[in-house]
C-alpha cells in the first residue's frame, strides 16, 4: 500500500507489533549458526531512559542487526541491575516500597525500549532483585567461603552517614559518597570481604589476553587500580624498641636511594603508630593527630592535590646500610594498607617527599645523578627521580641506579635487614551494606557454633517483601524478628542470621554468564551454554565501569571457573570491550538539577524512534562524547524524509530486488556504472565500518552520501529497464545498509516494495571487487610545466574532450585567466 507522507510513530509501533508477533529476534541455540554473544551493560531501573541509555542501546542494536544479516546466532539478551541504593532511596523519598517501585519502573523502561525497536531476546530477561537470580549468587558467596575467598574481619571502613552503610574505596570520590555526595566518615566496623587479591596476579597477566579487543585506556586504568610494585622491604631498627616493635618494616621501590633517606614516615592508622607513642612527651598529641587523619577519605590521602601533614613523634630509627640516625614522623598522605604502612623518606628523589621535607626542614640528600651532571641540592626545586648513577652511597657509588636496586636488595638480604619485594595497590573487596535492599548474605550466628554457613538446600536466604521501611535509610533487618531469627544449622538451636545485604555490584558481577540460560532452575548455568556463549564477544558500556565493574566481572569468572560453576578453558568474561561516550547538553554532562535534560520520550514522539537512533549513532564516533543539538536531531529527519520521498517518487520504477542485485550488463552506461561504483563502494565502507572498526558514524555518512547521488542520477537512470535495474538495486542496497540504524522505516519501504520477509531477516549484501574496478584514467594536467589539476575520464575519451575538460577545471582556469593558450599538447590517458 502506498504512503505517501513519512509518519514514523504509527509506522513504527506496527513493525515492533510484526517483530512481536514473530519472534524474529529470540534465539534459536539450535540453528546451527555460529554464535554470538552481544550485551549491553544491563541499566538500573531509574524508571525512565535517558540519553546515554539511547546511545549505548542504539550501538548495541546496530551491531545485533548487522551480525543477524551476516548469518550469526546473535544472543542479545537484556535484564535489570535491580538492587542496591538508589531504588531504596527514591522508594523512601516517594514513600512507596522498594519492591514496587522496582518492578514499576522495570516495566515502564521495558517499554521505553521496546518503543525504540531494541531487537532484544526478551526470552532472557532478568532482574537481580528476583530471588531465583540471587539465590545462586548466595550459592557462590557460601562455595567462596569454603574455599577462604570470603572471610569476615573488623576493620575502618568508609561508611556514609546519609546512606547508612559502608563504602567500597572504589565508591569514594573525592571524599564523598558515589551516590548521594554526603562526606563520607571512617568507621570500625566488622564486616564481610572477598579476597580479590588472592587473583592479583592472573587479573593483572591475563589483561594482555585483552590488549586487541579493550581500549588502551581501560587496561591501563585496571593495571594502574591493581598497581603492582616491584621492590624491597627494608628494616629501620627503632632506637628505643617497643613491644612486638623493633623494627619498622618500610616498602620502597627505590632501594638504589637507601642512602639519600632522612627521615622515615608512618601511616597514622599504622597498627604500631599508637603504641610507637605511648608513654611519651607527645603522646596526646599524637592520638589527636592520628584521629584527625583517620576522618580523611582514603582516595583523598593520595591526591596530589592533599595538603601534606606530619607528626613528629620523638623516636628515631638506623639506616640498615649507613647507620645513619632517621626521626620517625607520622604522615597523613602514607596509608596502612599499602605496601607496608612506613615509608622511607628520599626528598632528593621523591616529589612527594621533596615538598614534605621543605615544609618540615628536613634534609634533602643527593645520592643518584644524572650521568655527568652534579646537583646542589640547596638549588634543587623539585625532585629528581628519573635513573642514573649512584653517588654518596659508599660501596655502591658509580653504579647505574637500576643496578644499584639488585646490589643494595643483595646487601640487604645477606644482613639480614631486608629482602626483595612485591606489593600490590589493590584491596579486597568490602561487599558487606547495612541497608535493606540488597542480596541477604547466607551466614548465622550461633551462640555455641560460632559463625556457620547456612544449608546450600535452605537457600535462597528471601529478602522479607513485608518489611517496613525507615525513612532515614536504616535497614529495617536488624529490627525483624521474623527475618533475623533462625535454627542454627549445625546444633539446631534458635541462633540470629546476618543482616547485612550484599553490594550491588555482586549481582553485576555474574549476570552475563546467567544470561546463557537465564530460566534454568535446578542450576546457575548450563555448561554447554556456557562453553558456547563465553566469553561475550562484543560488550559496550561506559568508561565510568573501567575499574568497579569490569574488574569485580573480571574476578568471578575466575573465581566461579575454580569453584567449578565455569568450564576450566573460561578465565575472562569480556574479549572485545566497547566504551561510548556520552551525551552532553551545552557541554555539560546532562543531569536534573544542571535542567540541561533531553528526555527520549519527547524525541520519539515528535520524531520517532528511527531518528533519536540515528542522531545517537550520527553525531560522533561512539567512543567520543558528543554534545546533543537541536539542530542536528532535526538534520536526521530531514534525511529520513529524504529516503522516503526518494522511494515515493520513484516507486513506479523500483522492482522488489535484493541489494547489490545489478549485473554488470545493467551498468550498460557511464551513469549507470557510476551509480553501481558507488553502491558496492558503499555497501563496502558501511560493513567494514561496523563489523571491524565500530565507526557508526561515517557508515552513517557513506548511506548519506549514497543516497544524494541516486538524487541526482534517478531521472536518467530510470530512462532504460538496464538502469531501473540498477536504480532498485541501489535503493534495496540504501534500506539494507539503514536498516540497522533505522529499522521500522527500511523494514516499512522494504514491504512496500513487495517483499513477503522481514528486512530485518534478509541476508547482507556482499560487495564485488570487479564493481569496484573504475574503468577511469587520472589525467595530469599542467601550466607551463606545473601541476595543477587532475582528471578522472574514460580511457576512450577523445582529445577534444580531455581538453574541454581541462580548460574547465578550476585549478586550470584560474591560471589562465586573462591569458592566451598558445599550445595544447593532449596525451590520452596520462597529460594535458
Amino acid at each position: 500500500m502506498k504512503k505517501d507522507k513519512y509518519a514514523p510513530q504509527s509506522l513504527e509501533t506496527r513493525h515492533q507489533a510484526r517483530w512481536v508477533e514473530s519472534d524474529v529476534f529470540s534465539c534459536n541455540r539450535q540453528s546451527g549458526k555460529q554464535p554470538y554473544y552481544l550485551l549491553e551493560m544491563f541499566p538500573y531501573p531509574s524508571g525512565k531512559i535517558h540519553m546515554g541509555h539511547v546511545r549505548n542501546y542504539s550501538i548495541g542494536d546496530v551491531l545485533a542487526r548487522f551480525l543477524r544479516m551476516r548469518g550469526y546466532e546473535v544472543l542479545h539478551p537484556m535484564g535489570w541491575d535491580a538492587f542496591g541504593l538508589p531504588a531504596e532511596n527514591a522508594a523512601i523519598k516517594h514513600g512507596v516500597h522498594p519492591a514496587r517501585w522496582t518492578y514499576d519502573n522495570i516495566a515502564h523502561m521495558r517499554a521505553q525500549l521496546k518503543r525504540l525497536g531494541y531487537s532484544y531476546d526478551w526470552g532472557c530477561e532478568l532482574a537481580t532483585c528476583h530471588p531465583g537470580y540471587y539465590r545462586w549468587e548466595q550459592l557462590f558467596f557460601l562455595r567462596f567461603y569454603e574455599k577462604g575467598l570470603i572471610y569476615r574481619k573488623l576493620a575502618a571502613q568508609n561508611w556514609c552517614p546519609s546512606c547508612h552503610t559502608v563504602l567500597a574505596n572504589e565508591q569514594v570520590v573525592e571524599g564523598k559518597c558515589w551516590r548521594c555526595d554526603s562526606d563520607v566518615e571512617q568507621k570500625d566496623l566488622a564486616q564481610w570481604f572477598v579476597r580479590i587479591t588472592a587473583y592479583v596476579e592472573e587479573l593483572l597477566a591475563d589483561l594482555e589476553k585483552l590488549e586487541e579487543g579493550w581500549p588502551e585506556r581501560v587496561i591501563s586504568m585496571q593495571r594502574n587500580w591493581i598497581g603492582k610494585s616491584t621492590g624491597a622491604e627494608i628494616d629501620f631498627s627503632l632506637e628505643e624498641p617497643r613491644e612486638g616493635a623493633e623494627c619498622l618494616s618500610v616498602f620502597t621501590t627505590r632501594p638504589d636511594t637507601l642512602f639519600g633517606a632522612s627521615f622515615v614516615t608512618l601511616a597514622p592508622d599504622h597498627p604500631l603508630a599508637e603504641k610507637l607513642v605511648v608513654g611519651t612527651e607527645r603522646e596526646a598529641e599524637a592520638r589527636a593527630f592520628i584521629e584527625q587523619v583517620r576522618m580523611l577519605d582514603r582516595l583523598e590521602r593520595q591526591s596530589e592535590l592533599l595538603e601534606k601533614e606530619g607528626f613528629f613523634t620523638g623516636l628515631f630509627c638506623r639506616n640498615p646500610l649507613s647507620g645513619e640516625r632517621l626521626p620517625v614522623l607520622l604522615a597523613n598522605f602514607v596509608l596502612a594498607e599499602y605496601g607496608t604502612g612506613a615509608v622511607m623518606g628520599v626528598p632528593a628523589h621523591d616529589q612527594r617527599d621533596f615538598e614534605f621535607a621543605e615544609k618540615y626542614g628536613l634534609p634533602v640528600r643527593v645520592v643518584i645523578e644524572p650521568v655527568g651532571q652534579a646537583l646542589d641540592p640547596a638549588h634543587m626545586h623539585a625532585a629528581m627521580t628519573g635513573p642514573g648513577r649512584m653517588v654518596r652511597s659508599g660501596e655502591f657509588d658509580g653504579l647505574e641506579s637500576e643496578i644499584g636496586k639488585e646490589k643494595v636488595c643483595e646487601a640487604l638480604e645477606a644482613a639480614g635487614k631486608g629482602r626483595r619485594s612485591v606489593k600490590y595497590r589493590l584491596r579486597d573487596w568490602n561487599i558487606s551494606r547495612q541497608r535493606y535492599w540488597g542480596a541477604p548474605i547466607p551466614m548465622i550466628y550461633c551462640e555455641h557454633c560460632g559463625l556457620v554457613p547456612e544449608k546450600e538446600e535452605n537457600l535462597p536466604v528471601v529478602l522479607p517483601l513485608d518489611a517496613r521501611i525507615s525513612p532515614d535509610g536504616r535497614s529495617p533487618l536488624p529490627d525483624s524478628p521474623d527475618f533475623y531469627q533462625c535454627l542454627c544449622p549445625v546444633c539446631g538451636k534458635t541462633s540470629r542470621r546476618e543482616t547485612d545485604t550484599m553490594d550491588t555490584f555482586v549481582e553485576s558481577s555474574w549476570y552475563f554468564a546467567r544470561f546463557t540460560e537465564a530460566r534454568k532452575e535446578d542450576a546457575p548455568f548450563d555448561t554447554e551454554e556456557l562453553r558456547r556463549c563465553l566469553p561475550v564477544d562484543q560488550y559496550i558500556g561506559g568508561v565510568e565501569h573501567a575499574i568497579l565493574h569490569l574488574l569485580y566481572a573480571r574476578f568471578f569468572t575466575k573465581a566461579l571457573r575454580d569453584c567449578g560453576f565455569f568450564p576450566k578453558e573460561i578465565s575472562e568474561p569480556f574479549m572485545r570491550l566497547l566504551t561510548q561516550g556520552m551525551v552532553l547538553k551545552d557541554g555539560t554532562k546532562m543531569s536534573k538539577s544542571k535542567g540541561n535534560m533531553v528526555d527520549p520520550e519527547e524525541m520519539i514522539a515528535r520524531y520517532g524512534a528511527d531518528t533519536v537512533r540515528l542522531f545517537c549513532l550520527f553525531a560522533a564516533p561512539p567512543e567520543r562524547d558528543f554534545d546533543w543539538s537541536d539542530a542536528g536531531i532535526e538534520g536526521s529527519f530531514r534525511f529520513l524524509q529524504r529516503v522516503w520521498r526518494l522511494f515515493i517518487e520513484e516507486r513506479p520504477c523500483l522492482s522488489a530486488c535484493k541489494a547489490c542485485s545489478s549485473s554488470a550488463e545493467d551498468a550498460n552506461s557511464p551513469l549507470a556504472r557510476e551509480i553501481r561504483f558507488k553502491e558496492h563502494a558503499a555497501v563496502k565502507k558501511v560493513s567494514e565500518d561496523i563489523g571491524e572498526r565500530r565507526q557508526f558514524n561515517t557508515a552513517v555518512a557513506a548511506v548519506m552520501e549514497f543516497v544524494n547521488a541516486l538524487y541526482t542520477a534517478r531521472r536518467e537512470l530510470n530512462r532504460t529497464p538496464q538502469g531501473r535495474r540498477v536504480f532498485s538495486s541501489a535503493v534495496a542496497s540504501v534500506l539494507t545498509l539503514l536498516c540497522p540504524f533505522t529499522p521500522h522505516l527500511c523494514e516499512d519501504l522494504w514491504e512496500q516494495l513487495g517483499h513477503t520477509g522481514f528486512l530485518s531477516a534478509a541476508t547482507w549484501p556482499e560487495w564485488r571487487q570487479d564493481a569496484l574496478a573504475r574503468d577511469l584514467a587520472t589525467i595530469v594536467i599542467q601550466v607551463d610545466g606545473k601541476l595543477r589539476g587532475k582528471l578522472e575520464l574514460p580511457p576512450d575519451t577523445d582529445k577534444a574532450e580531455i581538453e574541454k575538460a581541462a580548460l574547465a577545471e578550476p585549478g586550470v582556469a584560474a591560471k589562465l585567466a586573462g591569458r592566451a593558450v598558445h599550445r595544447v599538447l593532449v596525451v590520452p590517458g596520462k597529460l594535458v
